[in-house]
Formats: structure tokens, sequence, C-alpha cells
């Protein structure tokens, strides 16, 4: 251990510690951290990996420690961390969700390891660089593949400059290799979703992205990918995350990694970022033939107001982009995620509204509306002041009004944000919002009903349980002419989501028969042995923990039974379904309780 003493700056006071002489190549390299600070625990971080990599390809006897955080971690414990054993360089891989925490890091860091070098690369590496102003701090703008030589060796030599980069997309070979190995699956990935990327660019240039500034995309062999592939899916993770920016750029070279992965993937949930207008029509065949719950996609569509798309460089056609979402939606085994951006030039809150009306009306299983960001150095940043944008000044760069959504309007667009992603944004409600689908409500105007109503009762300030939501939209709808219907389309939703028992504001009123006593006439008339329900010896296990519920006829049709005149009672049994949501399977029974059809979704 050094001496340490405590100098006077003009800045204040501060810890250094007096080394005996410079540090030998050798010493720089070794005890290397290279940290990610996820959003959460089950996601993993590429650059970690990238990083690590080509320190071993460029720096001999090289010795690096992968950690792996979260945003939510207790902040000294992480720190504590990162000091322990004193290390020579941490790496960080800086992003907007994370560069907050990454700047105090680096500040605390610099009191503790006065000697440590801090090197920090990834999105909002350039951001940092113009607010930290801290000794023995090193910014890598760009790609780490493309960092040139000049870095290792002043890294060994242990005189690193402030600031180099390096571009993937202008080298004449470019290349990135594959970023894992067989150890890391049991070590730095067990449990957590897998990253992966088949080519690096995008062709779309949005002007709000930092895509933007990038041109060409660049495409590994599809040989390459399934070999690749093949060693991560050997490890059987639950998650691939492809984070190629448009995955289905190429719609030959995608439909024959779809077929690899339909044949190789086992069980493994694979998330994909599509262009919705690039879809072939053998692609719809392939995948109307894909096993439920294999596939998730995440469709940008960011709006449907052809001036906001020109305004933001999104040459795409509206017409093009539903139609397409609209049938993978109606295959039922794909789950879709569409984005729509609040804040965008030229969007008003009607044309706002009607963008969300046609992406509900398409069938998406998931909405999110993501407040605009206004990153550094992107196009739109440029014209921000042109466009009339105020933006937070930290990340993630929020935008707070703009020329057509003044900072009022825009609040209460962002609420309304809240609630679709409270109540539509899960497995909760699937029967009952189908059905305000399929019956052309205005849906805009049903959420704005919905917010009111969850405002003035301090919704936002509570858990948003399940129960909670039923709640408010049984509340909402009890003075609509369709009330008793939609109020048994909430029960059979509730159901099918493993609970045993109605809450209390789904039995207030309107119930077609109690459950108990559905469930006592039942046990009375059905015979001692159902095949493929209940045998002789289970059949008391059946009824308690089976639910039985009565519907009306018209609730039977809209729910895909067969309906009779006087309804028909419904077994939601303990066994959940291997369709796209795992709702719990729903038997259908006649009056003398032989089963007559179920439902699986």
């Amino acid at each position: 251990m050094g001496m340490v003493n405590r100098q006077k700056s003009k800045k204040g006071t501060f810890l250094k510690t007096v080394r005996g002489g410079g540090r030998s190549g050798r010493d720089v390299v070794k005890n290397i951290k290279i940290v990610g600070i996820n959003g959460r625990y089950t996601h993993s971080c590429l650059a970690l990996f990238y990083v690590r990599n080509e320190l071993e390809k460029n720096c001999a006897d090289v010795d690096v420690q992968l950690l792996q955080f979260t945003i939510n971690d207790n902040y000294y414990e992480t720190l504590l961390q990162l000091t322990a054993s004193r290390p020579a360089s941490i790496f960080f891989s800086a992003a907007i969700w994370n560069s907050t925490l990454i700047e105090k890091l680096a500040l605390d860091l610099h009191q503790c390891l006065p000697g440590c070098r801090i090197v920090i690369g990834g999105p909002q590496a350039q951001v940092l660089r113009d607010k930290l102003e801290v000794d023995n701090t090193t910014f890598v703008i760009g790609e780490i593949e493309a960092v040139g030589g000049e870095f290792y060796l002043d890294l060994k030599a242990d005189r690193l400059k402030r600031c180099y980069s390096g571009s993937f997309s202008p080298k004449q070979q470019r290349w990135f290799d594959f970023p894992y190995r067989q150890d890391d699956f049991a070590d730095h990935l067990l449990n957590r979703h897998i990253y992966y990327e088949s080519s690096r660019g995008c062709p779309f240039r949005c002007s709000y992205c930092l895509s933007a500034v990038e041109k060409g995309v660049f495409h590994k062999d599809i040989k390459t990918v399934e070999l690749e592939l093949l060693q991560i899916l050997q490890h059987r993770p639950k998650v691939v995350r492809f984070i190629d920016r448009t995955f289905n750029d190429v719609a030959d070279r995608a439909l024959a990694i779809w077929r690899f992965l339909a044949e190789n993937g086992g069980k493994t949930l694979f998330h994909f970022e599509i262009a919705p207008d690039r879809f072939s029509e053998e692609m719809f065949t392939f995948l109307e033939k894909m096993n439920p719950g294999r596939f998730q996609f995440e469709i940008g569509i960011q709006s449907t107001h052809p001036k906001t798309l020109e305004a933001v460089n999104r040459k795409t056609d509206p017409a093009v982009v539903l139609r397409n979402i609209g049938r993978l939606a109606e295959m039922g085994n794909i789950h879709l995620h569409v984005d729509l951006i609040l804040g965008l030039p030229f969007e008003t809150r009607d044309s706002f509204a009607d963008s969300f009306r046609s992406v509900f009306a398409i069938g998406a299983h998931y909405i999110q509306m993501g407040l605009l960001k206004i990153l550094p150095d992107t196009p739109l940043c440029h014209v921000a002041r042109e466009y009339g944008y105020l933006s937070s000044k930290e990340p993630p760069y929020a935008v707070l009004e703009n020329r057509w959504l003044d900072h009022a309007a825009l609040s209460e667009l962002y609420w309304f944000s809240e609630c679709v992603e409270k109540f539509l944004n899960n497995r909760y409600f699937v029967t009952f919002w189908k059905h305000l689908r399929t019956r052309k409500v205005d849906i805009y105007r049903f959420f704005e009903m919905l917010l009111a109503r969850c405002r003035r009762e301090g919704f936002f300030s509570r858990g948003a349980t399940q129960e909670l939501m039923c709640h408010h939209l049984a509340g909402l709808v009890r003075d609509r002419d369709d009330s008793a219907l939609l109020l048994e389309l909430l029960r059979y939703d509730w159901l099918r989501c493993n609970h045993r028992f109605l809450p209390d504001c789904l039995l207030a009123d309107g119930i077609f028969e109690q459950p108990q006593q559905t469930r006592s006439t039942l046990y009375r008339t059905m015979p001692a042995e159902l095949a493929g329900v209940f045998t002789r010896n289970n059949r008391n296990q059946f009824f308690r923990k089976s639910f039985f519920l009565r519907v009306s006829a018209e609730a039977a049709t809209i729910l895909g039974f067969d309906p009779v005149q006087d309804g028909i009672c419904l077994c939601f049994l303990p066994v959940r379904a291997d369709g796209l949501f795992g709702f719990n399977k729903v038997l259908q029974l006649s009056v003398s309780g032989a089963p007559e059809k179920g439902v699986d979704q």
C-alpha cells in the first residue's frame, strides 16, 4: 500500500496515492474490471464480452474480470465491489439509462482509487466526455473493434489519452467476432437473456435515432450465424434477443434464420426488432405454422401521421405497416410489441389519437408509447430549436414540449400512455379488449374516461394489481348498455389468469349465477368419472381445484363456445394451456355435466 497524502486543490480536498515510480506494461493490463450496468437482473451487457475479447486479442497476459450490476442495486455496495482488489483499470459501457450512475461512480472511484484508469465507451461516452473533468479518465467513441491499435499500445504503456474514436461503418473489411465462450453461459449469462447480433447497422436513418449518423448494414453470412447460434442454443437459454436494428431488412436472410431457429431452437423464446413493411408472402406462410410463444416481434411504427413520418425521415407506408401487423396479429402465435413515440414533429393531440386508434384496431398485444428523447448529436437534436423543443438536459433527455404540444398537452398525453401501459400491456384483459375492438368502440375516448377515473381515485399512487384494475374497468362500464356482457368478459379474463375466486367488483351485480351454486349443482349431477377430465379417485380434487361459472349465451358466442339459450357452464381447470398467453384451460360443460368443448388460448 502506498502512503496517502491529503492535498488541496481548487475544487476541494481529495486523496492521492503516492506510488514509487510508474507501472510497467505488464502491471497495467493486470486486474482490469469490465463493468455493465443493466436495467434489470435478467438483462445482460453484450458490450462486456466484445471488450474482453478485444483486450485479450491485443494485450498479452491481460487479466480481466467481468462484472454486471443493475441500476437498482445498492450504490455503495456497487462501489465497494469495484474498488475491491484495487484494479488497474475499470471499463464501463455507458448508455442513456445508466450514464448518470456511471458519472457518479467515476467521480467516487477517482477519490477511492486515484491511480485507477477509468475507460468509458458506449453510446453515451461522447456526452460524458464533455461533462466529466476527472483525471485518469479515457473515452472511447465508437465500436471497440474499430478503435485501432494505438489505444492498446497506449494502454500497455500506461499513457492513455483522453479520447479515442473509431467507426465500424467505413471499414472495408467489417467483421465482429462471436462474443461468448462456453463458460460464460454457466457464469455471466446464467439465468439471463442472451443478446446476439447477426448484423450491425440500420437501413433506416430516422432523425431521432443514433443510427442516423451511421451508413450501411453489415450482415454475417448465414452459415456463421447458424454455427454461433448453435453454441448459444446448446445451453437452452430461456430468451435470446436479436439486437439487429432491423432484423428482416433482407427478407430471404431473415426467413432462413427463422427456419433454422424453428428446427433447432427448442423452447427458447426469440425476440426480433422488425420492419413491418419488409415481409414477403413466404415469410407470412412460414410464420403461420410457428408454435405459439416461440417468436416475439418488436415493431417501431412511431406514428401513422404522414407529415410526422416525413419530418423524421421514416420512409414507410402506414397502410402497408398496419395491414401487415394485422395479418401477424390474426395468426395468434407471435407476441407483437408495437411502439409509438410521443412528441414527434407535427404530431398533434388529434394525430396522436388517430395513431393510437389505428394501432389498437390491428390487435397488437403491447402498445408502448414512449416519450421522444432528444439524443445528443442526432439530426433532430440539431433542429430542436426550430421545432420549439424543450427537453430534459439530463439522460434520458425526454421531451418537455414542442411547437405542436405545449407542456400541459404533453403531460396529459403522457398520463394517457401510462394508463394504456397499465391496463392494456399485460395478459389480464385480452378478451375484454378484443371485444371492444370488434365493436369498434372509440378506444381513445374510452381510455380518456378511464384515465379521468384513475386520476380522480389516485390509481397511479397505488400498486397496479389486476384486482384494482378490474375494479376501475368494472366501475367504468357499469353505466353502459352492454355492461352485463362486459362484466361477464372481465370475469372470464380474471379466471383464466389462474384465480380461483371472483373479486367483489365482479360479484356486485349482473352475475348469471353464484359460482358456489353452480359448483354444488355440478357436483350432484356430474358422473363419477369423466374421460379425460377426472376419475373416480380424483373427482373431489377436481372440484376443489377447478372453478365453475355460468355465462350467458351471448357471452358464450363471443368467447368461442357453443351457445345454449339459457347459458352455459364453464370449468376453469388448474392447468395452463399451450397458447401465447399461458392462460388456464377452459372446458364447456353441458347441463348434465358432460364436456362439450374446450378452449385453449
